[in-house]
């Protein structure tokens, strides 16, 4: 077992991607199980889970490094760009090619893909990735934790474009007001609380990161739990997956190579092309489930639309650790001429 692991994370396969995967085949075997509210409701932890994700976040920021990197503006913008504009674009455009309304069978299908494209980047593993392939981590710290707090106002924003035709979701009100509540708030609360807590959440950082995926996971569950029982993958073919891991694919490559020409064409340097690339590509599947549990609420459709954005996570770990493993290794390889 010790060796399949090593295996899948040497391709950025890691096992959590795998238990989640099987978290969604546990939901489609007996999806009332998730869906029982005595003795207790799943639902109701992960929502508890959810706050908790977000202040020992708050506890576990490196005061420092964020404010280190506070001064590359250019970056910012760009990598800020990338990932509330340029990809919620694209994605739009190709709606639009594709004549998608509402009356559409792959409609729901296609809302995750936008919900996707309007996310903010992902945190951890950006910041990890870029310190694997040598780039400029007090850039991508910074930009990984302010993309965070953008989303709150700037996702629910795209996302009120189509929210009239989603049975289930919530109001644009009540929606900032949640995340505020379930985002911000519990941040701030771990920020205020860092100075004397940071050394205890840096010291026990494994343990904080196996906590926010089992709540993902959990999240993930109850959500395909709802999706399941009520039919909503009834009759899905296969042909539609393959579709989505390829247009997936594409959008993550076009992406990439459009921040890479940009990169190019203002001449930033190596260690920062590779914070701008690495941040602007990826999106958060964290802030995905807590994000479509507040904005699309108790609706069926939920596990549709969260499907892009787990696809999405998991291509993004796989192909973003091959490159960074050989940026890294052409790095070692100069310094030690």
């Amino acid at each position: 077992m010790n060796a399949v692991l090593k295996a899948l994370g040497r391709v950025g396969l890691e096992p959590f991607i795998v238990i989640l995967l099987a978290s969604i085949f546990l939901a489609w075997l007996d999806p009332e199980i998730g869906m029982k509210r005595e003795p207790f409701c799943l639902g109701d932890v992960a929502n508890l889970g959810m706050a908790f994700i977000f202040f020992f976040y708050g506890l576990r920021i490196d005061k420092r490094e964020l404010v280190a990197g506070l001064v590359n503006i250019k970056l910012h913008a760009l990598v800020h760009f990338s990932t509330f504009v340029l990809f919620p674009i694209i994605v739009l455009l190709a709606m639009y090619a594709g004549g998608i309304s509402s009356d559409n069978p792959h409609y729901y299908l296609w809302m995750g893909v936008f919900f996707l494209a309007a996310l903010p980047s992902t945190v951890s593993s950006s910041v990890v990735m870029v310190s694997l392939a040598g780039g400029n981590i007090p850039v991508a710290i910074f930009n990984a934790s302010v993309s965070s707090l953008l989303g709150v106002f700037i996702t629910p924003l795209w996302m009120g474009m189509y929210l009239d035709n989603i049975e289930g979701s919530a109001g644009m009100g009540d929606i900032v007001f949640k995340l505020v509540l379930q985002v911000i708030v519990p941040i701030v609360a771990g920020l205020l609380l860092n100075d004397r807590f940071n050394s205890f959440a840096v010291a026990h950082k494994k343990a904080l990161r196996n906590f926010d995926q089992s709540v993902i996971i959990l999240i993930v569950y109850t959500s395909f739990c709802d999706s399941f029982h009520d039919g909503m993958f009834d009759g899905f073919p296969l042909l539609n997956l393959i579709w989505l891991f390829a247009g997936l694919l594409a959008l993550f490559f076009l992406v990439f190579g459009i921040i890479l020409a940009i990169c190019r064409a203002i001449g930033l340097n190596r260690p920062d092309t590779i914070a701008v690339l690495f941040c602007g590509s990826k999106k958060s599947l964290v802030h995905g489930t807590i994000m479509s549990r507040v904005i699309f609420g108790n609706s069926t459709v939920l596990g549709v639309i969260l499907l892009p954005t787990m696809i999405y996570h998991a291509l993004q770990l796989v192909i973003v650790s091959i490159i960074a493993q050989q940026l890294g290794k052409s790095l070692r390889a100069e310094t030690a001429k």
